[in-house]
């Protein structure tokens, strides 16, 4: 899942930036409007959190522009103004929520998770599972045939966006979009790393390989006969 952050407050766009990464998410920042509108009309987002008072463009006209260019992207307005009038002005423009600061990180990660689910149209499983491999994405625990498995934080996204496309083939470009938050870079061999350390822990003790190369294509994961 890939979300974009539209802040200038480099303190809240750590914070946020963070905790999105630990829990599993990838994230790109633009510091102000501009930017913020040049990549979600260029990149796809599954969300998208833009503060109000940016520089070179607003966040309301940001939100705006969007909605006017048929961009459905699930966005929450994140700022320090916290009236009626702002919250209505801000739902009225395009935005799908609405939180004010100071908030709880767990509160806004709450919140962008509901506006996925609403946005795909089916409730969030809380785990995932092929064959005896199963997840759980509310204690981040993954097992195999009971055994338990621990993934760092990059091994679980990259585990996870293969499970949730699982019989699919994505490619090396798709794992970088959607797991890292920065784009494609031929020369690296980061993708292929990451999957041959997940190889090792979920495929290594198994007779039944799950995760499989599709040469010149990318990867797919899937049961065997």
């Amino acid at each position: 899942m890939r979300i974009l952050l539209v802040e200038d407050d480099l303190k809240i766009t750590s914070f946020v930036q963070k905790g999105l990464k630990a829990a599993g998410y990838a994230v790109d920042h633009a510091a102000d409007g501009e930017d913020g509108l040049h990549k979600v009309l260029t990149e796809p987002y599954d969300a998208a959190i833009i503060d109000i008072m940016l520089p070179k463009v607003d966040g309301l006209t940001l939100i705006e522009r969007l909605r006017q260019e048929k961009i459905n992207t699930p966005i929450i307005i994140l700022s320090a103004k916290g009236s009626i009038d702002d919250r209505i002005k801000g739902l009225q423009t395009g935005s799908d929520d609405y939180l004010t600061k100071p908030f709880a990180f767990s509160e806004l990660l709450a919140r962008v998770q509901a506006l996925i689910r609403r946005s795909t149209g089916a409730s969030e499983p809380t785990r995932l599972s092929l064959g005896n491999l199963s997840m759980n994405l509310l204690t981040r625990e993954v097992t195999r045939e009971g055994r338990k498995i621990e993934l760092q934080p990059l091994e679980f996204a990259l585990l996870e966006y293969l499970i949730r496309n699982a019989g699919g083939v994505v490619s090396k470009t798709m794992i970088m979009e959607h797991v890292w938050d920065y784009n494609f870079d031929p020369m690296t061999n980061v993708v292929e790393a990451r999957i041959c350390r997940l190889r090792d822990k979920i495929d290594k003790d198994f007779a039944n390989k799950l995760i499989h190369t599709v040469r010149g294509v990318g990867y797919v994961l899937k049961e065997t006969d």
